[in-house]
Protein backbone atom coordinates (compact mmCIF):
# COMPACT_ATOMS: atom_id res chain seq x y z
CA UNK A 1 0.00 0.00 0.00
CA UNK A 2 1.39 3.36 -1.05
CA UNK A 3 1.70 5.86 1.81
CA UNK A 4 1.05 9.52 0.89
CA UNK A 5 4.12 11.75 1.02
CA UNK A 6 4.34 14.21 3.91
CA UNK A 7 3.83 17.15 1.53
CA UNK A 8 0.65 15.61 0.15
CA UNK A 9 -0.65 14.97 3.67
CA UNK A 10 0.07 18.57 4.59
CA UNK A 11 -1.78 19.85 1.51
CA UNK A 12 -4.77 17.65 2.38
CA UNK A 13 -4.76 18.96 5.95
CA UNK A 14 -4.65 22.55 4.73
CA UNK A 15 -7.57 21.94 2.34
CA UNK A 16 -9.62 20.32 5.13
CA UNK A 17 -8.87 23.20 7.50
CA UNK A 18 -9.86 25.78 4.90
CA UNK A 19 -13.05 23.88 4.14
CA UNK A 20 -13.97 23.78 7.85
CA UNK A 21 -13.14 27.47 8.19
CA UNK A 22 -15.30 28.24 5.16
CA UNK A 23 -18.23 26.33 6.62
CA UNK A 24 -17.84 28.14 9.97
CA UNK A 25 -17.59 31.53 8.24
CA UNK A 26 -20.63 30.78 6.11
CA UNK A 27 -22.56 29.68 9.19
CA UNK A 28 -21.58 32.84 11.05
CA UNK A 29 -22.75 34.97 8.14
CA UNK A 30 -26.09 33.15 7.96
CA UNK A 31 -26.64 33.57 11.70
CA UNK A 32 -25.70 37.24 11.51
CA UNK A 33 -28.11 37.77 8.59
CA UNK A 34 -30.92 35.96 10.42
CA UNK A 35 -30.22 37.98 13.54
CA UNK A 36 -30.39 41.21 11.56
CA UNK A 37 -33.71 40.19 10.00
CA UNK A 38 -35.10 39.16 13.39
CA UNK A 39 -34.20 42.57 14.84
CA UNK A 40 -35.77 44.25 11.83
CA UNK A 41 -39.02 42.31 12.27
CA UNK A 42 -39.09 43.19 15.99
CA UNK A 43 -38.67 46.86 15.04
CA UNK A 44 -41.37 46.72 12.35
CA UNK A 45 -44.01 44.85 14.40
CA UNK A 46 -45.35 47.85 16.40
CA UNK A 47 -45.82 49.74 13.12
CA UNK A 48 -48.20 47.17 11.61
CA UNK A 49 -51.70 48.75 11.48
CA UNK A 50 -54.36 46.43 12.94
CA UNK A 51 -58.12 46.79 12.46
CA UNK A 52 -60.21 46.12 15.54
CA UNK A 53 -63.32 43.96 15.49
CA UNK A 54 -65.73 46.88 15.15
CA UNK A 55 -63.85 48.18 12.10
CA UNK A 56 -63.71 44.74 10.51
CA UNK A 57 -67.45 44.20 10.99
CA UNK A 58 -68.17 47.58 9.38
CA UNK A 59 -65.93 46.77 6.43
CA UNK A 60 -67.39 43.26 5.99
CA UNK A 61 -71.05 43.62 7.00
CA UNK A 62 -73.22 40.56 7.46
CA UNK A 63 -70.37 38.07 7.92
CA UNK A 64 -69.94 35.74 10.91
CA UNK A 65 -66.57 35.01 12.57
CA UNK A 66 -65.55 32.16 10.26
CA UNK A 67 -66.59 33.99 7.09
CA UNK A 68 -64.78 37.11 8.23
CA UNK A 69 -61.67 35.10 9.11
CA UNK A 70 -61.79 33.52 5.63
CA UNK A 71 -61.79 37.02 4.08
CA UNK A 72 -58.77 38.05 6.15
CA UNK A 73 -56.84 34.92 5.23
CA UNK A 74 -57.62 35.35 1.53
CA UNK A 75 -56.39 38.95 1.64
CA UNK A 76 -53.18 38.01 3.44
CA UNK A 77 -52.54 35.22 0.94
CA UNK A 78 -52.89 37.68 -1.93
CA UNK A 79 -50.47 40.01 -0.17
CA UNK A 80 -47.73 37.46 0.47
CA UNK A 81 -48.23 36.02 -3.03
CA UNK A 82 -47.60 39.48 -4.49
CA UNK A 83 -44.38 39.80 -2.48
CA UNK A 84 -43.26 36.32 -3.54
CA UNK A 85 -44.05 37.03 -7.18
CA UNK A 86 -41.98 40.20 -7.17
CA UNK A 87 -38.95 38.52 -5.65
CA UNK A 88 -39.33 35.43 -7.82
CA UNK A 89 -39.36 37.59 -10.93
CA UNK A 90 -36.30 39.52 -9.76
CA UNK A 91 -34.46 36.25 -9.16
CA UNK A 92 -34.89 35.31 -12.83
CA UNK A 93 -32.69 38.21 -13.94
CA UNK A 94 -29.28 37.09 -15.29
CA UNK A 95 -27.38 38.98 -12.57
CA UNK A 96 -29.54 40.05 -9.60
CA UNK A 97 -26.98 42.10 -7.62
CA UNK A 98 -29.61 43.41 -5.19
CA UNK A 99 -30.90 39.95 -4.24
CA UNK A 100 -29.79 40.09 -0.57
CA UNK A 101 -31.67 43.39 -0.19
CA UNK A 102 -34.63 42.01 -2.11
CA UNK A 103 -34.62 38.89 0.05
CA UNK A 104 -34.58 40.94 3.26
CA UNK A 105 -37.47 43.01 1.93
CA UNK A 106 -39.44 39.86 1.12
CA UNK A 107 -38.94 38.21 4.50
CA UNK A 108 -39.83 41.43 6.32
CA UNK A 109 -42.80 42.10 4.04
CA UNK A 110 -44.23 38.60 4.47
CA UNK A 111 -43.74 38.83 8.23
CA UNK A 112 -45.58 42.18 8.39
CA UNK A 113 -48.53 40.84 6.38
CA UNK A 114 -48.75 37.70 8.50
CA UNK A 115 -48.42 39.65 11.76
CA UNK A 116 -51.37 41.82 10.68
CA UNK A 117 -53.34 38.67 9.85
CA UNK A 118 -52.61 37.09 13.23
CA UNK A 119 -53.57 40.26 15.11
CA UNK A 120 -56.86 40.63 13.24
CA UNK A 121 -57.70 36.94 13.65
CA UNK A 122 -57.35 37.44 17.41
CA UNK A 123 -59.86 40.30 17.11
CA UNK A 124 -62.29 38.16 15.10
CA UNK A 125 -62.16 35.30 17.60
CA UNK A 126 -62.60 37.66 20.56
CA UNK A 127 -59.12 37.13 22.02
CA UNK A 128 -57.38 40.50 22.26
CA UNK A 129 -54.17 40.33 24.31
CA UNK A 130 -54.02 42.79 27.21
CA UNK A 131 -51.71 45.79 27.24
CA UNK A 132 -50.78 48.66 24.98
CA UNK A 133 -49.79 48.66 21.32
CA UNK A 134 -46.19 47.61 21.96
CA UNK A 135 -47.18 44.82 24.36
CA UNK A 136 -49.71 43.43 21.90
CA UNK A 137 -47.13 43.65 19.10
CA UNK A 138 -44.72 41.59 21.19
CA UNK A 139 -47.45 39.06 21.88
CA UNK A 140 -48.21 38.74 18.16
CA UNK A 141 -44.51 38.27 17.41
CA UNK A 142 -44.47 35.32 19.79
CA UNK A 143 -47.62 33.96 18.14
CA UNK A 144 -46.13 34.38 14.64
CA UNK A 145 -42.84 32.75 15.57
CA UNK A 146 -44.56 29.77 17.23
CA UNK A 147 -47.43 29.61 14.70
CA UNK A 148 -49.98 29.54 17.54
CA UNK A 149 -52.34 31.93 19.30
CA UNK A 150 -51.08 34.38 21.90
CA UNK A 151 -50.25 32.65 25.17
CA UNK A 152 -51.35 35.18 27.80
CA UNK A 153 -50.17 32.81 30.56
CA UNK A 154 -46.56 33.62 29.65
CA UNK A 155 -45.55 37.06 30.97
CA UNK A 156 -42.60 37.30 28.55
CA UNK A 157 -45.00 37.31 25.59
CA UNK A 158 -46.52 40.54 26.88
CA UNK A 159 -43.29 42.34 27.73
CA UNK A 160 -43.29 45.95 26.60
CA UNK A 161 -39.62 46.71 27.16
CA UNK A 162 -38.12 43.62 25.48
CA UNK A 163 -34.89 44.10 27.36
CA UNK A 164 -32.27 41.51 28.13
CA UNK A 165 -33.42 37.91 28.34
CA UNK A 166 -36.91 38.53 26.93
CA UNK A 167 -35.56 40.12 23.74
CA UNK A 168 -32.91 37.42 23.27
CA UNK A 169 -35.56 34.73 23.66
CA UNK A 170 -37.88 36.39 21.15
CA UNK A 171 -34.99 36.96 18.72
CA UNK A 172 -34.07 33.27 18.89
CA UNK A 173 -37.69 32.23 18.34
CA UNK A 174 -37.97 34.46 15.27
CA UNK A 175 -34.69 33.14 13.88
CA UNK A 176 -35.88 29.54 14.32
CA UNK A 177 -39.12 30.39 12.59
CA UNK A 178 -37.25 31.93 9.66
CA UNK A 179 -34.92 28.93 9.37
CA UNK A 180 -37.97 26.67 9.30
CA UNK A 181 -39.75 28.76 6.68
CA UNK A 182 -36.85 30.21 4.69
CA UNK A 183 -37.08 27.76 1.75
CA UNK A 184 -40.68 28.88 1.27
CA UNK A 185 -39.95 32.59 1.74
CA UNK A 186 -37.06 32.76 -0.73
CA UNK A 187 -38.16 31.65 -4.20
CA UNK A 188 -34.71 31.94 -5.76
CA UNK A 189 -34.61 31.15 -9.47
CA UNK A 190 -38.17 29.88 -9.53
CA UNK A 191 -39.94 32.75 -11.22
CA UNK A 192 -42.95 34.83 -10.26
CA UNK A 193 -45.65 32.16 -10.48
CA UNK A 194 -43.89 29.65 -8.26
CA UNK A 195 -42.72 32.33 -5.81
CA UNK A 196 -46.30 33.53 -5.41
CA UNK A 197 -47.65 30.00 -4.95
CA UNK A 198 -45.07 29.13 -2.30
CA UNK A 199 -45.84 32.18 -0.18
CA UNK A 200 -49.59 31.73 -0.61
CA UNK A 201 -49.39 28.13 0.59
CA UNK A 202 -47.29 28.96 3.65
CA UNK A 203 -49.57 31.81 4.71
CA UNK A 204 -52.55 29.44 4.45
CA UNK A 205 -50.80 26.87 6.63
CA UNK A 206 -49.96 29.50 9.25
CA UNK A 207 -53.56 30.78 9.28
CA UNK A 208 -54.99 27.27 9.63
CA UNK A 209 -52.79 26.54 12.66
CA UNK A 210 -53.56 29.83 14.40
CA UNK A 211 -57.30 29.60 13.71
CA UNK A 212 -57.50 26.05 15.03
CA UNK A 213 -55.78 27.22 18.21
CA UNK A 214 -58.01 30.29 18.57
CA UNK A 215 -61.21 28.27 18.18
CA UNK A 216 -60.38 26.44 21.41
CA UNK A 217 -60.71 29.67 23.42
CA UNK A 218 -63.01 31.67 21.13
CA UNK A 219 -65.29 34.25 22.76
CA UNK A 220 -68.62 34.79 20.95
CA UNK A 221 -69.20 38.34 19.75
CA UNK A 222 -72.34 38.77 21.84
CA UNK A 223 -70.33 37.87 24.96
CA UNK A 224 -67.72 40.57 24.35
CA UNK A 225 -68.03 43.72 26.37
CA UNK A 226 -67.39 46.96 24.55
CA UNK A 227 -63.72 46.92 23.60
CA UNK A 228 -61.90 50.22 23.11
CA UNK A 229 -60.80 51.05 19.59
CA UNK A 230 -57.26 50.00 18.71
CA UNK A 231 -54.79 52.84 18.42
CA UNK A 232 -53.11 53.33 15.05
CA UNK A 233 -49.30 53.47 15.16
CA UNK A 234 -47.96 56.99 14.70
CA UNK A 235 -45.57 55.72 12.01
CA UNK A 236 -47.77 52.95 10.59
CA UNK A 237 -46.49 50.87 7.70
CA UNK A 238 -47.99 51.37 4.26
CA UNK A 239 -49.21 47.77 3.97
CA UNK A 240 -50.25 48.12 0.35
CA UNK A 241 -46.82 49.14 -0.89
CA UNK A 242 -44.40 46.26 -0.47
CA UNK A 243 -42.59 46.95 -3.71
CA UNK A 244 -40.55 49.29 -1.54
CA UNK A 245 -38.61 48.48 1.57
CA UNK A 246 -41.31 47.56 4.17
CA UNK A 247 -38.97 48.67 6.92
CA UNK A 248 -38.92 52.22 5.57
CA UNK A 249 -40.91 54.81 7.45
CA UNK A 250 -43.85 56.36 5.56
CA UNK A 251 -42.49 59.92 5.54
CA UNK A 252 -39.34 58.67 3.80
CA UNK A 253 -41.48 57.73 0.80
CA UNK A 254 -43.55 60.87 0.91
CA UNK A 255 -46.61 59.00 2.28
Amino acid sequence: MEVPAPAARRRSAVIRDKARQGVRTSGDRVRAALGHLADRIIEVAPRVPVRDLATLRRQFPGLGPEELADKLVAGAMRGTATVGAGIGAAAMLPVPPAMPTELAAEVTGVAAIELKLIAELHEVYGIRPPGDLRQRSTAYLHAWSSERRVDVARPSTLSAALNGHAKRELRQRIMKRMVRSLPNLTPFLVGAAVGAAMNRRETRKLADRVRADLRKVQVPWDALEGLPALERPADALEMGDFGKDPGRRPHEDGH
